[in-house]
């Protein structure tokens, strides 16, 4: 060997054109298949990615948080009382408000009869009230307490508001029982018996009476057969008489 038996080796690379074209094709159609093999992966991830970020965004941060509380239907109460009751935290994520609970506060209002509450996206929390309407009121002292048509005592006012009967209750409520006789006569009267009607009455569930304009009283006695004490009633306004007794319809007294 020359050069005292050794030799000079050189890596060399082999030009392109040194693969054959076959083998070319083959590694080509490897690299398609490894990238068509990944992509659902790729995809996968980038989906998961969007969807873990939108997630964080919505739930986990203020960008769409609570801004603003709209109140809508309220009369009696103010918006503020409203969003008082509400307590909606500011700057909460608006997907994690807890629309329920927000509602159970405001209902416990009593001048609140139903309550619904929605989102606004981007930033608001909406709180639609239907308040109570009085059908009657309660004298106490020298104020009146309002009662709506379930019984239930709301609001207490200075005045007695024009159009509005007396209702002379003892202990008004929805489970009192003489309350729920004076809603059901309440409900039975004509309109010309509703016209004249200044107060109603009831001692005891069998004692129900009306006081009518220029000092007539009408006796209803119980609650029952009210539509029918109704009719007789209105037929008998023309007739003179202080008194009207219709506790039994069948069998009616003037005097």
């Amino acid at each position: 060997m020359a050069g005292g038996g050794t030799r000079n080796w050189r890596l060399v690379r082999a030009d392109t054109d040194a693969v054959p074209p076959s083998a070319r094709r083959f590694m080509a159609r490897a690299r398609q298949r490894r990238l068509r093999a990944a992509l659902p992966w790729l995809i996968g991830a980038g989906v998961a990615l969007a969807v873990g970020g939108l997630t964080w965004l919505v739930y986990g941060t203020s960008v769409l948080g609570v801004r603003d509380v709209r109140v809508v239907g309220a009369e009696i109460l103010t918006a503020d009382q409203i969003r008082a009751a509400a307590a909606v935290q500011p700057d909460l994520p608006l997907a994690r408000v807890d629309l329920d609970e927000v509602g159970a506060r405001v209902r416990g209002l009593p001048a609140v009869d139903h309550v619904v509450v929605d989102r606004s996206w981007p930033s608001a929390v909406v709180i639609e009230v239907v308040e109570r309407t009085p059908v009657a009121a309660v004298p106490a002292g020298e104020q009146f307490q309002l009662i709506d048509d379930e019984g239930v005592p709301f609001r207490v006012v200075a005045a007695l508001p024009a159009g509005l009967p007396l209702a002379r209750l003892d202990n008004p409520g929805s489970a009192d029982a003489n309350t729920t006789s004076a809603l059901t006569v309440l409900t039975a009267l004509s309109d010309d018996l509703r016209e004249q009607l200044v107060a109603i009455s009831v001692d005891k569930a069998v004692d129900i009476r009306l006081e009518l304009r220029k000092g007539r009283v009408v006796v209803w006695g119980d609650d029952t057969n009210s539509d029918r004490k109704s009719q007789v009633a209105t037929a008998l306004l023309r007739q003179k008489g202080d008194e009207i007794d219709v506790s039994a319809p069948a069998v009616v007294t003037i005097r």
